[in-house]
């Protein structure tokens, strides 16, 4: 994006048209369950209504009493745990798997989750989501003093401290290596004797404990235990560790107490529509956000149109506030992933209109109201806009369900640098005549909290983590810091 003549406009280049790019992406999914005769088709199951949270890739390690068997693959949990020969190669009564998107290194095979590792006290396997904010930092350190990596994800970070630490009980070990590390995570754990899961003090990434035929669960949502018809127990605390074995369960809480900061973008955007997220439904709270927005930015209009899918549930409760009927004005193409890579221009802006086509008798001649859950870059919110007015669109009202987002995410979501993020670089209207869209508004903060069932931020009141709204990052961001403090010296030697 570029200002010339004092217009704002679109940058030719790949880059910036990649719609793909222009969204907040999905952190990761973990599953686990512990002494179930199905262990690894009931956790392909549980990936699967978990996929929302990884399209990349996939995997399962299950435990048969004798041996970890081992499958990982990229691509969706569908296009590789669907058969009975991948499942018949995954044995045993408990097991653990993940979705992936990568927030951290590459996307290859070698970074697929769980990870494994032969430990001296057996094998122990792990699968992540979050993202730790000082593994550069450890990494490093570790590998002065030898260790040998064969990944590039953080996760792999936790294996070595496991591996490294002098405690004997791998519960010991594992919690030692825990007080190493910082950011957010949510993690399930493996051996030959225990299922373990997890929660970062701050308890930004979700993860809730559930039992089916009276064996436990583990995983980030609990639309993953609807699908299997297990029961939902109760979340797993900010700082807990919880450890599921024959003898039954066990909760610890090692660390100090802290309040909690879970993500707010859970609500906003991650979670599925039918999950319950700390005792809230994530549907309900996108149509309180919704018509909390149309409290704080109403327009006459004649129709409200969201962008599917995410926008939906908000668009409805912006409707039901503010009178304004609700049609679907856009369609949604399910059967596309990925944009095609085409060598020009033109043909890439298109790219849009594979995903998204205007149904035009629902918008000829008519006043919008457009609803969508967030805008990142804004280079996907400008083809939308362009394709309201092709559609006949008389007036577009663009309105956000989140408050502008003004600071990158390194807790797990993948979010461009602060300069490609659209409203930390340009004014709400310098955003509006880029978008090209009438009028635009965002939910506000505040607006967020009435929607959650706060009236305030007051201290008191239970808080979240919404730093990239208003740079209030929770823990330390220790990489970051050495990062920056090494582009510092550079800088200074390049002037010296």
């Amino acid at each position: 994006m570029s200002a010339i003549n004092g217009q704002l406009t679109v940058a030719e280049t790949a880059d910036d048209f990649d719609l793909d790019g222009d969204t907040l992406r999905e952190e990761c999914g973990v599953f686990g369950i512990f002494g179930h005769p199905d262990a690894a088709a009931i956790t392909a199951l549980g990936l699967h209504a978990l996929q929302h949270r990884g399209q990349e890739a996939a995997g399962i390690v299950a435990y048969d009493g004798r041996r970890f068997n081992t499958e990982r693959r990229m691509g969706l949990v569908g296009d590789h745990f669907s058969s009975e020969q991948t499942i018949q190669r995954l044995q045993g009564s408990c097991a653990i798997g993940h979705v992936r998107y990568s927030t951290t290194g590459e996307t290859i095979l070698r970074n697929v989750q769980p990870l494994f590792s032969e430990l001296a006290s057996g094998g122990f396997a792990v699968a992540h989501n979050g993202n730790l904010t000082n593994a550069l930092t450890v990494r490093r350190d570790l590998i002065r003093d030898g260790a040998i990596y064969q990944s590039t994800s953080d996760t792999e970070v936790i294996l070595h401290l496991v591996a490294r630490s002098r405690k004997g009980p791998i519960l010991e070990r594992f919690i030692e290596a825990l007080r190493q590390i910082e950011g957010s995570y949510a993690l399930v754990a493996l051996t030959n004797k225990k299922l373990i899961g997890a929660r970062d003090p701050l308890g930004i990434r979700p993860l809730v404990l559930g039992s089916l035929d009276g064996k436990y669960i583990l995983a980030s949502e609990t639309c993953a235990l609807d699908i299997i018809g297990a029961k939902f127990e109760r979340d797993i605390e900010n700082g807990e560790i919880v450890v599921i074995s024959d003898t039954g369960i066990e909760s610890h809480k090692p660390f100090p107490p802290m309040p909690a900061r879970p993500c707010i973008f859970e609500y906003i955007y991650f979670a599925r529509p039918d999950s319950i997220v700390h005792g809230r439904s994530v549907y309900d709270v996108r149509k309180k956000m919704g018509a909390q927005l149309a409290l704080e930015s109403g327009v006459d209009a004649d129709v409200v149109v969201p962008v599917p899918d995410s926008g939906v549930p908000a668009a409805i409760g912006y409707a039901q506030a503010s009178g304004v009927p609700f049609e679907l004005g856009i369609i949604r193409n399910h059967y596309v992933g990925r944009t095609f890579i085409q060598p020009r221009q033109s043909i890439r802006e298109l790219g849009v209109r594979m995903k998204h086509s205007a149904n035009r008798h629902v918008v000829r001649g008519k006043r919008i109201v457009l609803i969508d859950d967030s805008i990142v870059r804004g280079t996907t919110s400008v083809k939308i806009v362009q394709m309201m007015r092709e559609a006949g669109a008389k007036e577009v009202h663009f309105r956000i369900s989140s408050p502008p987002i003004t600071h990158p995410d390194y807790y797990g979501i993948d979010t461009p640098q602060r300069e490609k993020l659209l409203a930390a670089t340009h004014s709400l209207e310098e955003m509006r005549r880029f978008i090209g869209c009438d009028s635009l508004a965002f939910l506000s903060v505040e607006g967020i909290y009435k929607s959650m069932g706060y009236e305030g931020r007051d201290p008191v009141r239970p808080q979240f983590t919404d730093h990239c709204f208003t740079g209030d990052y929770p823990t330390n961001l220790t990489d970051m810091a050495v990062e920056t403090g090494k582009q510092q010296l550079s800088l200074l030697a390049e002037t010296a």
